[in-house]
């Protein structure tokens, strides 16, 4: 790649992330005569790729593996043949971050949602009462992939007063530590600046339950009426599904956005280290414990059993916590068979561990 087309590529890219970083990446595919893209859209086995020369429909069969983690996603930067009929993605470049859920399916199988994330806005509509702990689980595969979360709080325009609103702000500020809580009516355009400033470096993504707004907040981010919007059901005040693809748009006042349809089901997925960082407060505590090992069940000298009885935990921050790293235990079990050995072994400890106490209780005679 010469020079000048080298400036041409990152003048035409530019808006879309493109750095010298990425430049760096690909410099082996452009001497094979490659032309490198953004993946703004993918759609059975096809994707659409922003070019310097506009935007081409490529096909994925040489980057599809049996691996549905190493597939092309949305936001993934390619190398795709300048020409063809049809015309190929020949490779993906390896990717900075990484937002992936598990799936429904049996074969307890990772899908990956978005690639290349700055920035995870978890949209969480205050048009029906406030699910905190769906919004930990949310903010659980945001910390995991990478990606700096952000909770906005969408339809702000609903809540009948000020304190109300500030009240719900705080319960999701406790819920978040670390997160930036942002209410927003896009109706009224309340709070719409802090989110575009936000968004305007680098790359986000938009996630969140039917419902929660989100094509109104990116029709609003974009300045124009882009996504598609119906109207909340009037008998619960959910929306319906409008978004049925990942789109990757370019803003206006720079970064760009990725609107992804609503998920039902937000499974968890190799996530530990994003269920601690949500519950930060709790593995701060936990460092406090008379055993490295504390469950924080019944265990004497728990720090975190103290920090609830005292009131300075809230009980349903511990249950939360608990679901959330035995969910991720089941789902990192079903593919580890050491860690499958590991909870069987544990299994069989706690059930000694109660038959012990259970003998003790009822006395040495308790079988004559």
């Amino acid at each position: 790649m010469t020079s000048s087309s080298a400036s041409s590529v990152s003048s035409a890219l530019a808006p879309y992330g493109w750095d010298d970083a990425w430049a760096d990446e690909f410099s082996p595919y452009a001497t094979e005569g490659l032309l490198p893209g953004r993946v703004i859209r993918v759609d059975r086995g096809q994707c659409d790729v922003v070019t310097a020369d506009g935007v081409l429909r490529a096909d994925t069969a040489f980057v599809t593996p049996h691996d549905p983690l190493r597939v092309v996603c949305t936001g993934d930067w390619v190398a795709v043949e300048p020409g063809g009929n049809p015309r190929y993605v020949r490779a993906y470049l390896p990717r900075r971050t990484a937002f992936v859920r598990s799936t429904s399916s049996k074969r307890s199988e990772g899908q990956i949602l978005a690639a290349n994330v700055d920035h995870a806005i978890v949209a969480v509509s205050l048009a029906v009462e406030l699910d905190l702990g769906r919004i930990e689980r949310f903010l659980a595969l945001a910390w995991e992939s990478g990606a700096q979360p952000v909770v906005v709080l969408t339809k702000a325009d609903l809540v009948p007063d000020a304190v109300t609103l500030s009240h719900l702000v705080q319960d999701v500020e406790t819920s978040a530590p670390g997160v930036p809580v942002v209410p927003v009516s896009a109706r009224d355009g309340d709070g719409l600046d802090v989110v575009a400033a936000i968004v305007g470096g680098g790359t986000s993504v938009l996630l969140g339950q039917s419902g929660a707004g989100k094509s109104t907040l990116a029709n609003a981010l974009l300045g124009e009426d882009v996504m598609t919007v119906q109207a909340a059901r009037d008998v619960d005040g959910k929306g319906r599904h409008t978004t049925t693809t990942r789109n990757l748009l370019a803003l206006p006042g720079g970064g760009v956005l990725i609107d992804t349809p609503g998920l039902r089901g937000v499974g968890l997925w190799d996530a530990e280290t994003g269920v601690g960082q949500v519950f930060s407060e709790i593995e701060d505590l936990a460092e406090r414990c008379r055993f490295h090992d504390c469950a924080h069940e019944a265990e004497p000298g728990c720090a975190v059993l103290a920090a609830v009885d005292s009131g300075e935990l809230p009980e349903r921050r511990l249950h939360s916590y608990r679901k959330l790293l035995r969910e991720n235990q089941r789902i990192v079990a079903k593919t580890d068979a050491r860690l499958r050995a590991e909870i069987r072994k544990d299994w069989k400890r706690k059930g000694a561990i109660g038959r012990a106490a259970m003998e003790a209780k009822r006395g040495p005679h308790w079988r004559s």
